[in-house]
């Protein structure tokens, strides 16, 4: 593995921004833009991405890795040690550097810091804890940070790093731990599920603290009614109350790495920080390993339900390394199928909908060419159509074409009118999906048959090749070697747009 030495700030950019592109755990994006006559600003494409914060608004991230360098050799890794590379490292003072002065320009409002295994994930992980404490300390910097957190590494670290980042991930890598025997036989799921399970508890942990600052006052609040009475006690109640809550703080709070170093030794405190404030998230590789959607699907479920996740990222694999046990993929990356399944994700957590509603044994994998939802309902016809007038949210919200949002303004406009069709559109329902599927006050707009295929032809523009493969999928067919089925199908514009708002 060679290191290149003396490289510029910009040339380390460009390898180690190029080389963070792989990690799908934000909306990457970047374009090369010259200036022009007339216009105002030019683009670079290296290290910016864009992700959405919690109130909805697109924020642009610095993306890059700490160090492309790995002493690990994950087969569909381009990092990986195995792999004739140019290498190259940041220093914590470069990354600091790099934030801020793009920061300053108004290229980003945050950072996202990834890294490959530098010696040892403990080495890696105090690198970037280093990178952190300068730039929250030193430079004052109060933006967003995203980390990827080193599976492996000292779970001291792990609580150190949390202190001073907003969003902490740790990547599954691959769904089932066979595909992670096989293909990154360095890494474990133990030693992925742990930091995670850690990571989960610390932000429970600090969602206590209010509640205890709460009991505190409240004790104290106490303890001077007993005083205004018996003239004794408020300061007894003052001092009962610390004592509680140091001790609570020392049954429930690490020490912080790197004690030895006295530019470490920090305190909550003293940075008025929390742990992992914006929740923890992670990436899946699709299409590196034989499993099927409902198996992937089944792990997020799991993964939402048991470590509280606040998302799952699937990323198509790309066949970057040659190797006997990866796939060869001759239609290029899955792109549909990773579609599908952030459409599904959606469906699992904010419409109600469980994995084994979607898809299961005997229907494994999503039809490509329909969204999960109309999937979904075209297989559940015994319960459509729905009078809009009457229905509950809860089923309003497994209609195609009505979304989260409209579902509530449908609600709440019901309370005062009866609506019709003409409604429906300006409330923001898709009528092109959701007229198969519902009825206004009894009448029914679609007047065709209400059947599997005839809706399944409707919805797919009439590609009478493409639908009769969709409905007669157990029948013969001429087999060929290279059929991807249809997963080498690019997504439409309506399929990303609702993948990034979520309204199906």
């Amino acid at each position: 593995m060679l290191i290149q030495e003396n490289l510029t700030l910009q040339e380390k950019l460009r390898i180690l921004s190029d080389a963070a592109k792989y990690d799908a755990a934000c909306t990457s994006s970047g374009v090369d833009r010259r200036g022009q006559s007339g216009m105002t600003g030019n683009s670079s494409a290296c290290g910016l991405c864009h992700s959405f914060a919690a109130d909805g608004r697109c924020i642009s991230l610095l993306k890059i890795l700490m160090t492309n360098e790995c002493v690990f050799d994950c087969k569909y890794c381009l990092n990986r040690a195995s792999n004739d590379v140019v290498r190259a490292a940041f220093s914590p003072e470069e990354i600091c550097t790099l934030t801020m002065e793009f920061y300053r320009r108004n290229y980003i409002e945050g950072l996202f810091l990834s890294s490959g295994v530098m010696k040892s994930p403990n080495h890696t992980m105090e690198q970037m804890y280093q990178a952190l404490w300068k730039l929250r300390r030193e430079y004052r910097f109060a933006g967003y940070i995203h980390v990827k957190a080193i599976p492996g590494a000292d779970p001291r670290l792990i609580e150190a790093v949390g202190m001073l980042t907003d969003r902490m991930s740790v990547n599954l890598e691959l769904p089932t731990g066979d595909g992670l025997r096989s293909l990154a036989p360095h890494k474990t799921r133990k030693t992925i599920l742990t930091p995670m399970r850690q990571i989960q508890n610390g932000i429970r942990q600090d969602r206590e603290i209010p509640l205890l600052q709460e009991h505190t006052a409240g004790f104290l609040e106490e303890g001077k009614a007993r005083a205004s009475v018996t003239g004794a006690g408020i300061q007894k109640a003052a001092g009962e109350q610390q004592d509680e809550l140091l001790s609570w703080k020392k049954e429930n709070a690490q020490p912080l790495w790197s004690q030895r170093k006295p530019a470490a030794r920090m305190h909550v405190s003293e940075i008025g920080r929390r742990f992992v404030p914006a929740g923890q998230s992670t990436q899946m590789i699709i299409g590196a390993t034989p499993e099927n959607d409902y198996q992937v699907l089944s792990v997020a479920e799991a993964l939402y339900h048991r470590y509280e996740l606040k998302r799952v990222f699937y990323s198509a694999y790309i066949p970057i390394n040659e190797d006997p046990l990866l796939p060869a993929l001759p239609g290029g990356p899955p792109l549909l199928r990773e579609h599908r399944l952030y459409q599904a994700d959606w469906l699992l957590r904010y419409y109600g909908f469980q994995a084994s509603e979607l898809l299961d044994e005997s229907r494994p994998n999503f039809n490509v060419l329909l969204d999960p939802k109309c999937d979904w309902a075209l297989r559940h016809m015994e319960q459509f159509p729905v009078e809009i007038n009457r229905a509950p949210y809860e089923l309003l919200v497994r209609v195609p074409g009505i979304g989260v949002r409209s579902a509530g303004r449908i609600v709440q406009a019901r309370r005062s009118a009866r609506l019709e069709f003409a409604d429906l559109k300006k409330i923001g329902v898709v009528l092109k999906r959701a007229v198969y599927f519902i009825t206004c006050s009894g009448k029914m707009e679609y007047s065709g048959k209400l059947t599997e295929d005839t809706i399944t032809s409707c919805l797919t523009w009439g590609d009478r090749k493409a639908n009769w493969e969709i409905s007669h999928q157990d029948s013969f067919r001429q087999l060929s070697l290279f059929d991807d089925f249809h997963m080498n199908v690019p997504p439409s514009m309506e399929d990303r747009f609702s993948v990034v708002t979520g309204q199906m």
